[in-house]
């Protein structure tokens, strides 16, 4: 089986730039919900004194996570708000005192065994730093940990634009493989592999060049075609498996886990800081210095242009992301989050879409989806209101990587279509399913 793809235009602008720290900016503002899952639990107040790395959203859940403040300061408020998803978000606004004054609660965790590593990493707040944001401390409770046969690192990095996973591997290699490390001894994992795409040279020497020196770590150099870094598309490329519809890496025998993400869990597991900053993308056509930044988590999107000389043009379109999978922002004044590896802010002429027209039934956007599902079919099915159509089509294996829309002569929405059926899709599943339970209870009488 051949998974398929696009190539896409690199943009790696910022490869070669060291991330800088930016200065703090007036507040910030940290979403209890930045992760898949259920919100965090706001555990401070109005007027409460904060210092870096203080707990101050409790996991409320076993899909959730801890959330830590990212500067010292005094909250002044909490509060909801609308993310920039739509959904009603409560936040904690801190206004820094330019102390940075550490928790003392911070010290590195003790770990004898796999119970205390895994609750190591529950605590740390950590969440998939790919773009995924789902709890890492869940994927690796793993409860038969035989059944792991590799580990297979997320270093793929495959959308434009985005180099913070690259300078993870270039500034920090060696907390990569200490990572590595830490797997290898509390979750008995033997085998890994690094999988990254052949337009990161220099990370895959280096990567390669630490590899050398540890026992069981394999590095793949991919071929450059987007989306490499799905989860699924990775564990077929370095491993020749296919996960099944609606199953897990680990069905397979794997955990895929994110390169910057195994990177902060060695950094964690060394001086007890949980997730307060992170290393962002500052990039795009209305950017005037592109480069990677160090923020604290929360701090307002304008914060980070402002550190990359501002824009030489009006942004038409600001994204949480890479342009193919991003997610546009209402306002400046969106926070960043534990997830955000990047911030594009793209001028009229790269954000303006292309007029759309009729379908020419080229197929192109079927022979490039990765699972070759029908986007013409399914575009169909949708506006037919045929959710056994869409269930026999497989809309819900859809990973929105948006390579249909991508290779559309037409420049139809197929990936927004796709993402609209998915839905629709889940409302007749739930509505067959409550009829059959019906059906069922009125046999049974």
């Amino acid at each position: 089986m051949k998974l398929h793809g696009i190539r896409v235009p690199h943009k790696k602008n910022t490869a070669e730039v060291t991330p800088v720290r930016i200065d703090l900016p007036p507040e910030v503002c940290i979403p209890m919900s930045m992760h898949i899952g259920k919100p965090a639990k706001a555990i401070v107040k109005k007027g409460d004194d904060v210092t870096v790395g203080q707990l101050i959203g409790e996991a409320d859940g076993f899909v959730s996570s801890n959330i830590h403040s990212s500067v010292s300061g005094k909250v002044k408020a909490v509060e909801e708000r609308i993310a920039s998803n739509g959904s009603k978000v409560m936040n904690i606004v801190i206004t820094p005192d330019g102390k940075q004054t550490v928790c003392p609660d911070v010290a590195a965790p003790v770990i004898t065994d796999f119970p205390s590593f895994t609750d190591a990493v529950r605590k740390s707040g950590v969440v998939g730093l790919g773009g995924a944001g789902f709890p890492s401390f869940v994927k690796l409770s793993v409860k038969d940990l035989s059944k792991v046969e590799a580990v297979v690192i997320n270093a793929a990095e495959c959308e434009p634009y985005i180099t913070s996973d690259t300078r993870t591997m270039l500034d920090k290699g060696e907390y990569v493989f200490r990572g590595i490390e830490a797997l290898k001894k509390y979750m008995k994992v033997k085998r890994f592999i690094i999988g990254i795409e052949s337009n990161k040279p220099k990370s895959a020497t280096f990567m390669k060049e630490l590899a050398a020196k540890t026992e069981g770590v394999e590095v793949k150099v991919l071929p450059s075609i987007y989306p490499q870094g799905g989860e699924k598309v990775l564990v077929f490329n370095t491993l020749g498996r296919i996960i099944p519809k609606g199953g897990l890496p680990l069905d397979v025998g794997a955990i895929v886990i994110n390169v910057t993400t195994l990177s902060f869990i060695a950094e964690y597991l060394e001086t007890g800081m949980p997730l307060v900053e992170k290393c962002i993308t500052v990039d795009g056509s209305a950017v005037r210095e592109p480069k990677n930044v160090i923020a604290p988590i929360g701090t307002p999107i304008e914060y980070l242009l402002e550190a990359a000389g501002g824009c030489k043009s009006e942004p038409a379109k600001v994204l949480y992301g890479g342009p193919m999978m991003g997610i546009a922002v209402p306002s400046l004044s969106e926070p960043v989050l534990k997830n955000t590896n990047a911030i594009i802010a793209m001028d009229e002429k790269e954000a303006t879409l292309p007029k759309t027209t009729p379908c020419i039934a080229c197929g192109a956007c079927t022979e490039h989806c990765p699972f070759r599902l029908d986007p013409r079919a399914i575009a169909k099915a949708y506006k037919l209101d045929d959710g056994e159509a869409l269930e026999k089509l497989c809309v819900d294996l859809c990973m929105e990587c948006g390579c249909c829309s991508f290779v559309c002569p037409a420049n139809r929405p197929l990936v927004q279509t796709n993402k609209l059926a998915k839905v629709r899709l889940r409302n007749y599943l739930a509505k067959k399913k409550a009829e059959a339970e019906k059906e069922g209870k009125a046999g049974g009488k």
